[in-house]
């Protein structure tokens, strides 16, 4: 994990540019957050926002009432998120935390600081969960008790290609390479434990390399 904490701090000022965001993976944001129904005025935690290329995306369903509270391990990609956020027309707050070992009770503080109440209305985590590897399923389901009872949560993350786009595999794999993601772990699974029954949405797109799974929490 300390290998993978380093590349993203090196190559935080080139990641928008390598991650493959335009050919394949922003897609993943765009339909998974649009599955999320988010109304003006939400709270939304961004965990692993890294560069914060969710928060455009955000900003435009919370509105200038909402709040987007990013949580990354790497000051590095947060410096960039930073100066993404800037532009926003909502409020924006960073956090430095390792999500595998995130004081729940402390980033409660902070969304309660900012709004009055110590729950968030959705939690979106995107490409993230699987650099986490070993910790992913406990610091999602950590984060996710931070999220108000039928509250959104979102998990979008990559698989291997099927079909013809397989003809993207060695992207996929230089993504991989580059992130320390471990393609085969599907942390979307997470997400059926902590949701209300029949909430579970999931759309499979690229030829299934990029998964977003939406729902409600129980």
């Amino acid at each position: 994990m300390t290998r993978v904490f380093r590349r993203y701090g090196v190559g935080a000022r080139w990641y928008d540019v390598l991650s493959g965001e335009r050919v394949v993976y922003g897609v993943g944001r765009r339909v998974g957050i649009g599955m999320l129904d988010l109304s003006p005025g939400d709270v939304v935690i961004d965990l692993g926002c890294g560069t914060g290329l969710n928060f455009p995306l955000l900003a435009r369903a919370v509105g200038p009432e909402g709040l987007i509270v990013g949580v990354d391990r790497s000051g590095d990609m947060l410096a960039q998120a930073r100066r993404r956020a800037q532009w926003l027309p909502c409020e924006v707050v960073l956090v430095e935390a390792d999500a595998a070992e995130l004081d729940v009770h402390a980033l409660a503080g902070v969304i309660a600081e900012q709004t009055g109440r110590d729950r968030a209305d959705a939690l979106v985590t995107t490409y993230a969960l699987s650099v986490m590897r070993g910790g992913a399923e406990e610091a999602w389901t950590r984060a996710a008790g931070l999220v108000c009872s039928g509250g959104g949560l979102l998990v979008v993350d990559m698989q291997p290609p099927v079909g013809v786009w397989r003809i993207f595999s060695p992207l996929a794999r230089l993504a991989c390479a580059f992130g320390g993601a471990d393609i085969r772990l599907r942390p979307w699974r997470f997400v059926r434990p902590v949701a209300e029954r029949d909430s579970v949405r999931g759309v499979a797109m690229r030829g299934g390399h990029v998964v977003a799974v939406a729902a409600r929490r129980a």
